[in-house]
């Protein structure tokens, strides 16, 4: 096709404008691989950059920060017209056009060849939660946090982070603690493999040094409050994987956990992870998430409520995963 349907992001006089607009070839940018979009999905970070609350967005710009499609052109040497590829992060959807249209020109180095066991409409009900939460997996499996060690706590639960790090995690025989602030969502939670549901409010406080030992990980979204009391609370040697910052950037806890019970606090950057780390997170989801929990969680939007789905995942109304229909 000549030209294709994208939704632009701009400046104009009264702030942030969006609009859906028809490119050609030639408004994107520069890659060696181009790619027709079939699915793409919203996160958290979505949800800001088209209520203009993304800092460092290069306008005009196609959001988006995941896509899944086919190779339609490539000078890149791994990937070839018709594969099947997926990406997540590199700063599309924030200083490179993104998922949001039909077509996209990105560096073949920022894409993964999807596996064959998954679809192009499973991958983005993955999307950089779902592939957040598998690095999270791997970083306490990395710090022998292992199911014979006790539970694993997860934050933000009814999350698409969460609700993936849950299937993920009962899936491999952990046992998992969820904490949620929505209640109503228990059923759902025990649904993808949760035996335990605690309220948010147990861990928004301010948190005591040391409380008593309670679980050998956690995967936490939250920031602020929340990590710091996940930090007190885990045993001896566990570890504590960090997420996101749904509560806060500030982290107002102690340095007993570290010193004095040698819990890890490890980041999890999903934007700028390595290739060959991205390619070992989408094996593993390959192989670890379970495609009926995969379902269970996910539900089906057309492109084109995109906008009206960004206010419903900053409020926190968006339970697990959401699949954006291109076309």
């Amino acid at each position: 096709m000549a030209d294709f349907k994208a939704l632009l992001l701009s400046r104009g006089d009264g702030g942030l404008q969006t609009s859906w607009t028809r490119l050609g070839e030639a408004d994107l940018m520069d890659g060696d691989v181009t790619v027709r979009v079939t699915h793409s999905t919203i996160n958290y970070k979505d949800g800001l950059a088209l209520s203009g609350k993304l800092p460092g967005l290069r306008l005009p710009l196609i959001p988006g920060i995941d896509f899944a499609g086919t190779v339609l052109a490539s000078s890149h040497r791994e990937f070839a017209p018709g594969d099947e590829v997926v990406l997540n992060g590199w700063g599309c959807g924030e200083r490179h056009h993104g998922g949001y249209a039909q077509r996209a020109r990105i560096k073949g180095d920022w894409l993964v060849k999807l596996p064959q066991s998954f679809t192009n409409a499973q991958a983005m009900a993955v999307g950089t939660a779902g592939y957040t939460a598998m690095l999270a997996v791997l970083a306490l499996e990395a710090h022998d946090v292992l199911p014979g060690n006790g539970p694993v706590l997860v934050t933000g639960a009814a999350g698409g982070v969460g609700s993936i790090a849950i299937a993920l995690l009962s899936k491999l025989g952990y046992e998992v603690v969820a904490a949620t602030g929505r209640q109503q969502e228990t059923d759902y939670l025990k649904s993808l493999g949760a035996t335990e549901i605690i309220a948010r409010e147990e861990l928004s406080g301010p948190a005591r040094p040391l409380a008593r030992e309670r679980w050998a990980g956690a995967i936490d979204v939250a920031g602020s409050h929340t990590l710091a009391n996940a930090l007190s609370i885990t045993k001896y040697a566990g570890a504590v994987a960090a997420a996101g910052l749904a509560q806060g950037m500030d982290l107002p806890g102690s340095v007993a956990p570290f010193i004095l019970r040698g819990v890890t606090l490890v980041g999890i950057d999903s934007v700028m992870a390595p290739k060959a780390r991205r390619e070992i997170a989408w094996q593993r989801l390959a192989r670890d998430l379970d495609r009926d929990k995969l379902a269970r969680l996910t539900e089906t939007h057309p492109l084109a409520d995109v906008l009206s789905l960004a206010a419903e995942i900053l409020a926190g109304r968006i339970r697990g995963r959401v699949v954006l229909e291109v076309d």
